[in-house]
């Protein structure tokens, strides 16, 4: 996470509140309140629980099954949030074949010395996850007693795109945090990394989703999703999404003269624009005070 220095005169021109106890952090800003949670990875009891849930016995080295993001407008009750449960639920979906190592890595993967495991699952912990959302709102049912109902957020096909060039403008930041979701190591092989980053401006709210796949010698996938929403005005507010995948193995970016050596892609940010897009999508969310 970014320590970061926030201009209390800042925050009072925008009319925004910082807020941390008990593990969260956030701000709220323009009728949303924008949290973060993190916590220590789960522990044994807790794996078996997942794993139980999601009929499976593998699961990532490091779980932080506690970690989220959470974003609400007040008004609407929506809620945009992020957390490992909805994304490996997406992962067992989704269950890709298993990515293809050499022998010698091949029996590394998850074994002892005496054993060799048969790889028949995607190990690389990869997922279609975009993030989970829906609307929360107050109904009286008798006297004295409110119920919470709950209906799915409905995103909406569109060609509008992130307004790159104003998220890059030297707009101060209210609030940024960085929350891991899930990681794993590939038994040194590799990594696998699903994180999500949020930072706050006077203007809107920008996110990053990001898994983050590096099979040494083998392949590299970046899957993306950004989301940002411009506050102001008297307009429903609009919440857009791009959703980018990119992948490509080492032997077709040695093919295009970038390096083999795994050591030069440590950085996804230096390497995205290398790989290939292989799915870009565009959603809105409009948003119902």
């Amino acid at each position: 996470m970014m320590d970061l220095e926030v201009d209390e005169n800042n925050l009072k021109a925008a009319g925004a509140e910082l807020f941390a106890d008990d593990g969260r952090r956030g701000i709220r800003i323009s009728g949303w309140s924008i949290e973060t949670r993190r916590h220590s990875i789960l522990n044994s009891s807790a794996i078996q629980e997942w794993e139980q849930k999601l009929n499976t016995s593998h699961l990532p080295e490091m779980v932080f099954g506690e970690n989220t993001l959470i974003l609400r407008h007040f008004s609407s009750g929506t809620r945009i949030h992020f957390n490992a449960f909805d994304a490996l639920c997406g992962w067992k979906q989704e269950a890709l074949p298993p990515v293809e190592v050499p022998a010698a890595a091949k029996w590394k993967f998850r074994s002892k010395p005496s054993q060799q495991v048969i790889l028949d699952y995607d190990y690389t912990f990869t997922t279609p996850y975009c993030g989970s959302g829906n609307i929360e709102i107050d109904k009286d049912v008798n006297e004295g007693e409110i119920s919470k109902e709950t209906s799915d957020i409905l995103w909406e096909d569109c060609k509008d795109q992130i307004d790159v060039a104003a998220l890059a403008s030297k707009e101060p930041i209210l609030f940024y945090d960085e929350v891991v979701l899930y990681e794993d190591e590939l038994a040194d092989n590799g990594v696998s990394l699903l994180t999500v980053k949020v930072r706050v401006m006077p203007s809107s709210w920008f996110l990053l989703l990001r898994f983050w796949l590096r099979v040494d010698g083998v392949l590299i996938r970046l899957r993306e999703t950004r989301m940002h929403c411009v506050f102001g005005g008297h307009t429903s507010p609009i919440v857009l999404r791009e959703s980018c995948w990119r992948e490509s193995t080492f032997q077709a970016l040695s093919a295009q003269d970038h390096p083999f050596d795994s050591g030069a892609y440590g950085d996804p940010s230096f390497i995205s624009q290398k790989l290939p897009i292989i799915m870009h999508t565009t959603k809105k969310l409009v948003i119902s005070s």
